[in-house]
């Protein structure tokens, strides 16, 4: 790889640092975006050293992303990957759900990944590849967790749209399905956890570096966009 530039949100903890590392041992050139893991971020990027720098915007504003695009365009001349893993959840009941929850986890996951394809796409001029992190509940949908379900699938209907409308640019999107994982805010609802564990084929949890991995290297193909890769191995 030849030194590609990427952008990955929430980059800065759980399976985002993992894709941001895995970017970085492919030879690429990394922004990692976190809103409030400062540490974490910065920490990262002085550990991946002169190839890696931490911005902090909140995905959800316009201007900030717009100015971490523009960052990383001055310092290493355009965008070439983008991945849209920044993620919220603020689960209840549907008939129970404050329209505040609703409106955050909607914005966070779908016009957060607006924004950021809006700003760098303009700047994406050897095509490149957009990468959105979706999730089994879009496509199963979960008790208590509409919200999330609807962000989840409204990601899959923004991917293959983007693709057909982004082809003509060389600009290849696909989303990833990463699976139950012990990782951010898998590791914080056990019981979802080990509900996911008792229903998977394999009686496991997905692997955040089998899933960065993957995404490693599907920046490398030239002829893949518009699918959904799931890696689960609960039956869909």
């Amino acid at each position: 790889m030849n030194e590609q530039v990427a952008i990955v949100t929430g980059g800065a903890v759980g399976l985002g640092r993992e894709i941001v590392v895995a970017l970085s041992q492919s030879g690429c050139r990394v922004c990692v975006n976190y809103h409030t893991s400062r540490g974490a971020a910065t920490k990262l990027s002085a550990d991946l050293g002169d190839k890696a720098i931490s911005v902090q915007a909140n995905v959800c504003i316009r201007d900030e992303v717009s100015a971490m695009v523009d960052r990383v365009v001055d310092k290493w001349g355009g965008v070439d990957i983008v991945v849209n893993n920044a993620g919220v959840v603020k689960d209840a009941l549907l008939i129970k759900q404050s329209e505040e929850d609703w409106d955050s986890v909607m914005v966070v996951h779908v016009k957060g990944a607006l924004n950021l394809i809006q700003s760098c796409v303009p700047h994406m001029n050897h095509g490149g590849h957009i990468i959105n992190i979706s999730s089994y509940s879009g496509l199963k949908g979960k008790e208590g967790q509409a919200a999330y379900s609807a962000a989840k699938a409204a990601l899959l209907g923004l991917t293959k749209s983007a693709a057909l409308e982004l082809a003509t640019r060389g600009i290849k999107v696909n989303a990833v399905l990463p699976g139950y994982m012990f990782t951010g805010m898998g590791s914080a609802a056990t019981d979802s956890l080990e509900l996911a564990r008792r229903e998977s084929l394999l009686h496991t949890l997905s692997d955040p570096l089998e899933v960065a991995r993957f995404i490693a290297y599907l920046v490398t193909t030239k002829t893949i966009t518009g699918q959904t890769f799931i890696f689960d191995s609960r039956i869909v």
